[in-house]
């Protein structure tokens, strides 16, 4: 029985990974062909930079990241903090909306959100006579909009394990509540609020599905770009730009959970 559940576990551990190694070496073929390997090059890898589509991608999608990764970041810690550490009415319904975005699909969410930004964005043209399309901006929104709630989730796990007693001494030795907030809450925390925003970037970086439904001219992040590419046929370029995005998610991933393991200690000393 145990030989057999070993069996079971390699089987199902080389049906997840054989298919990335087989893309990392792929990605490493000097013939254009995929299909017919002719020997080891990193040529690929340098057309990369040498490609100013895929740099031009890179960056919207760094940029797009960053700016919803800080943006996702403070709200969500926001709204875990508002759950676990006060009581208002309406708190019931505002948890269970809080994790919608984890549970829909995808491409419901996209439809939403394109529709909501083409409303909004006829109503500020027509109202300014502007002329803004979907672009960055659009996409950043989206992306904080599905990450908070995965932020949420990390620092409210980090919140359950903190005991109420400590902000509660706190406060009864007069600190107010930034001061405890700042000095006491926010330390122990923080290693869930890094976590969090690990995953944001994470999760921002390598989203396909809502980034082509609200994206606009020029604003194609790398993901989106890759896609593109795959449908008009799979080639060393494409398998090298993927091993990279790749190895940076499963960087992140493990920063991440690096980070949430961290043991969490009080700051501001002795004061």
């Amino acid at each position: 029985m145990e030989r057999l559940l070993a069996a079971n576990a390699w089987a199902v551990f080389a049906f997840f990974y054989l298919p990335i190694l087989v893309l990392i070496v792929l990605s490493f073929n000097e013939n254009r062909n995929v299909n017919i390997w002719t020997g080891f090059s990193t040529r690929w890898y340098g057309e990369i930079l040498d490609n100013a589509d895929v740099l031009r991608a890179l960056r919207n999608s760094l940029v797009v990241a960053g700016v919803s990764t800080v943006c996702s970041t403070a709200l969500g810690t926001a709204a875990a903090l508002a759950v676990e550490r006060f009581r208002f009415r309406g708190r019931r319904l505002f948890d269970g909306l809080l994790y919608l975005p984890i549970i829909i699909p995808d491409v419901t969410m996209a439809v939403m959100m394109l529709l909501f930004f083409v409303q909004a964005l006829d109503l500020v043209n027509g109202l300014l006579g502007t002329r803004l399309n979907l672009g960055l901006a659009t996409i950043s929104l989206s992306h904080i909009a599905f990450n908070i709630s995965f932020v949420a989730v990390v620092v409210r796990a980090r919140l359950g394990q903190l005991d109420p007693a400590i902000e509660e001494a706190a406060a009864d030795l007069y600190a107010g509540r930034w001061q405890v907030f700042r000095r006491v809450t926010l330390p122990l925390i923080l290693p869930g609020v890094l976590g969090g925003a690990l995953l944001a970037l994470t999760l921002s970086l390598d989203d396909v599905v809502i980034t082509s439904f609200v994206s606009g001219p020029g604003s194609t992040t790398l993901p989106v770009y890759v896609f593109g590419l795959v449908r008009r046929g799979v080639t060393p370029l494409i398998n090298a730009v993927s091993t990279v995005m790749l190895l940076g998610s499963m960087l992140l991933v493990g920063l991440s959970l690096m980070v949430q393991r961290r043991p969490a200690t009080l700051g501001g000393g002795n004061r």
